[in-house]
């Protein structure tokens, strides 16, 4: 089953296509704004934040010097108060300062603690592997600065700062850009709608005015100049066809008018024979009820008609030596007249009786030799005639019933220049029917001299013969023009001919194939090997005789 092939709207395509790329390409710019907006902000806290921890590191440097046992708590305090009056920036949310004793240990110092939603950091001395490296945490990031005076270290500062605030931003920023992407879309869906509309209204118009033309059937109207180049060249080309199918009409309408005459000129000869017609259908309808019983009349006519080509070989063959016989009886009449008139006149000359006495030898032997050729000759044809005529078995040698067959065919051979090549043993001796079997030879040969050799210089047929188990087996073919592929599957049906002008009944192959079914209760196949001329293989059961 042929698989169909889905319509789609052209209406639906369109907006869809114009939504999908207008949805594509914001949803790309959206997220490679965010991604450079979050990549800038995080640029930008980190940036601070080492700013502040410098600033934060340099505010608590006196204060770690001037740390000691005493003053250790009054210390704390006041760096406590000056960071919390230092930090005015909203990011940091805390600050811890270590100090660096004199054992060179890390000791926690004091801190600062704006928000208390984050995590604190642990009073365990921060890691030296931290030191000046931003750590990112989930919603904050952690730096670690040494506090130094005089490229001596004093201590460690580690601040927080907070990335909620850019997170919000970054929630803000998505959101702005899904409503950016909805009122987008809902502003590309408008705009496919309008612009669909702008270009397909002349398409609608251009449909419709051909509609009305293919309706009204007036080839002569034009469609109207197109806005756009695409549907002005297809305008063209549609008024081009509107010109040529008018054309085409009126040409076809003169054509009509001039077979309408024509055909009342017909009708009216043909009315006079109405009548006659009328009789002649009735007598039609009674001869193709009788058609199927003509069948086998045909078939007969098709013996009488290779038995004709016969005959009229046989006529031209005995004419000849019947002709030279005449001739040679009318020359020795005449030469026996002189002889009788000089006897009589006793002018008889010795020289002239030696003469005549010669000459009388050799004409009475051409008539002589021309009589037995001639009563050979009609010999053979009535004993192909006998057994064409009769379906009786008898014992009888093939290769003298062959010779037979070509001898009463001899005369459209020559004429035809067709040469028969026989294999058959000489001494094969058969029980079984002549008769067909020379219908058989008969009708193969005629049927190959009319229809195979046209154009063929060296005309060919070969005919071979052997016995195998009790079965004779035939092989005719010819070197001709061949069986034509249209032909082969239907070459044994009757009226089946390639010359049907020609006087061809096409019986011929048909008569074979009932003589080798039927008479003979054998079969005949037509073999298809791509070689030149046709090949038939004839196969029935015979009875081996004594020779």
């Amino acid at each position: 089953m042929a698989k169909t092939n889905k319509v789609v709207s052209l209406h639906s395509r369109f907006i869809q296509c114009i939504m999908a790329l207008t949805a594509i390409i914001l949803f790309i710019t959206s997220l490679c704004i965010i991604y450079l907006v979050d990549k800038q902000a995080n640029q930008t806290i980190a940036n601070e934040t080492r700013v502040w921890a410098n600033i934060l590191a340099k505010i608590s440097t006196p204060f770690l010097e001037e740390n000691d046992d005493v003053s250790h708590i009054k210390v704390t305090k006041l760096l406590n108060m000056e960071l919390k009056q230092a930090i005015i920036t909203p990011i940091i949310n805390r600050i811890y300062v270590y100090s660096l004793n004199k054992t060179g240990s890390i000791e926690y110092f004091t801190s600062y603690k704006k928000n208390y939603n984050f995590p604190p950091a642990s009073n365990k001395p921060p890691e030296t592997s931290q030191l000046n490296n931003i750590q990112y945490q989930e919603n904050h990031l952690e730096l670690v600065v040494e506090i130094k005076k005089a490229e001596q270290v004093l201590g460690y500062l580690l601040i927080q700062s907070s990335l909620i605030d850019k997170q919000n931003f970054i929630q803000k920023l998505i959101f702005i850009m899904i409503i950016l992407l909805i009122s987008s879309l809902l502003i590309a869906f408008v705009f496919s709608q309008w612009l669909f509309k702008t270009t397909t209204n002349p398409m609608l118009n251009l449909i419709e005015d051909i509609n009305k033309i293919s309706q009204s059937r007036n080839y002569q109207t034009t469609l109207a100049k197109q806005p756009y180049k695409e549907l002005e060249h297809l305008s063209k080309s549609i008024n081009v066809l509107l010109l040529r199918t008018e054309k085409h009409i009126n040409n076809f309408i003169e054509e009509h008018q001039h077979d309408q005459s024509q055909n009342q000129a017909l009708e009216n000869r043909l009315s006079a024979r109405t009548n006659a017609l009328k009789e002649s259908n009735q007598e039609l309808l009674s001869t193709l009820e009788k058609l199927h019983e003509f069948q086998g009349q045909l078939v007969e006519t098709e013996k009488m008609a290779s038995l004709g080509d016969m005959v009229a070989g046989i006529a031209h063959e005995v004419n000849t030596p019947i002709g030279l016989g005449v001739t040679a009886s009318s020359l020795l009449a005449d030469k026996l007249s002189e002889i009788q008139i000089a006897f009589t006149e006793k002018t008889l000359k010795s020289s002239q009786l030696k003469k005549f006495l010669t000459d009388g030898d050799e004409n009475i032997a051409i008539i002589l030799r021309n009589l037995e050729r001639a009563a050979k000759l009609i010999s053979s044809f009535k004993k192909v005639a006998v057994d064409q005529s009769s379906a009786e078995s008898r014992t009888f040698n093939v290769r003298g019933l062959v010779d037979e067959v070509l001898l009463t065919l001899s005369a459209k051979l020559k004429s035809n220049n067709v040469t028969v090549c026989v294999e058959c043993p000489d001494d094969l001796y058969i029980n079984s029917k002549p008769g067909p079997i020379n219908q058989i030879l008969i009708n193969l040969i005629l049927n190959s001299i009319h229809h195979a050799f046209d154009g063929v210089d060296n005309a060919i047929i070969t005919i071979s013969i052997m016995n195998l188990s009790d079965q004779l087996h035939i092989n005719y073919s010819d070197n001709g023009t061949g069986i034509d592929e249209s032909m082969k599957s239907k070459i044994f049906d009757p009226f089946t001919t390639t010359k049907r002008g020609s006087g061809g009944s096409g019986l011929g192959m048909h008569l074979v194939f009932n003589l080798v079914t039927q008479a003979l209760d054998g079969y005949i196949t037509l073999e298809n090997e791509n070689k030149p001329g046709a090949s038939f293989d004839i196969t029935f059961p015979v009875e081996l005789a004594a020779s």
